[in-house]
């Protein structure tokens, strides 16, 4: 299809975008890990770019950008020159207070799994409860503090032929399934971009022109979580303080299973699932920075004892 084609699918009111919608969607990163074909890079990027989307960063590529990937991004070629290139998907997070990963399949130790819509939706509130925070601990230079609080969610993809691996499907908070064909539930990684980057897009126009006053009497819309046999999902109602990073929530995590090897609670040689299992319970219990700091307090006088 040619570009000129294409250009007419897109929604108008993406030249229209609100800089409040803008505030949103800039406090989210694609990240894509391990690309085999610097085509598809491109063609996320431009998928993003539809989107209002403009920060990817891409894990170990095994092939650069390219010229192919300049060719298939067409207007989002800007976001392949602002890209930022991470040796490690631990690398490429570790400042991140939330993470949602695209996973076609139920895993062995799943996460909270949830539609694009309801990932939207989880986005949205966090990033609202957050600038609360803001509000509330304001300075004199309103502009840093906002620069300094900002939330950053990231959305992982995974490769063109097998994902993610369960191990890297382990740093999510969430993961993103979209409804799919049964008998071939697979998206190409661009499509799964678009597809996520879509809903998250209408989900934001919707948000900041929904009605005060229909929100605080809590009526639901057409976008709202749809029922589904689900686990819980809790998005903490006020903060106080912000929202620890997944650099921290591993830290604690590993600080953690040292300590259960030190007490003898557990096996060094056998840790099995334990520390995708002790991750989990730090996503979902949403930690903030004093209590982070609570927590390692303790583990530090534990072990030292």
């Amino acid at each position: 299809m040619s570009n000129d084609v294409s250009s007419f699918l897109a929604s108008p009111a993406a030249s229209t975008l609100s800089q409040t919608a803008n505030d949103y969607l800039s406090c989210l990163q694609v990240v894509m890990v391990n690309t085999t074909l610097p085509a598809n890079i491109g063609s996320a990027a431009r998928a993003m770019h539809t989107m209002g989307l403009s920060r990817l960063t891409v894990v170990n590529p095994k092939l650069p950008i390219d010229e192919t990937s300049i060719s298939h991004a067409a207007g989002g070629s800007d976001l392949l020159s602002s890209a930022i290139i991470a040796p490690t998907l631990e690398s490429a997070i570790e400042n991140c207070q939330l993470v949602f990963a695209a996973s076609s399949r139920s895993r062995h130790l799943p996460r909270p799994v949830v539609t694009p819509t309801q990932a939207a939706k989880i986005m949205l509130d966090f990033m609202d409860k957050q600038a609360a925070l803001d509000t509330t601990k304001s300075t004199t230079d309103n502009q840093t503090a906002h620069t300094t609080n900002q939330p950053n969610i990231a959305i992982l993809f995974g490769r063109e032929d097998r994902g993610l691996t369960n191990e890297e499907l382990a740093y999510a908070d969430y993961h993103i399934q979209i409804d799919a064909n049964p008998a071939y539930p697979v998206l190409n990684v661009a499509s799964a971009v678009q597809v996520i980057a879509s809903f998250i897009f209408a989900y934001a126009q919707t948000h900041i022109n929904a009605d005060t006053d229909t929100d605080k009497l809590g009526t639901t819309d057409s976008l709202e979580m749809s029922e589904q046999p689900m686990l819980n999902t809790y998005v903490r109602q006020q903060w106080d303080e912000p929202a620890i990073t997944q650099q921290q929530l591993q830290q604690l995590t590993e600080r953690t299973t040292a300590l259960m090897v030190q007490r003898g609670l557990a096996d060094s040689e056998h840790l099995k699932s334990l520390p995708s299992r002790l991750s989990r319970l730090g996503s979902r219990i949403q930690l903030d920075q004093k209590e982070y700091q609570l927590l390692s307090a303790l583990i530090a006088k534990l072990a030292k004892d």
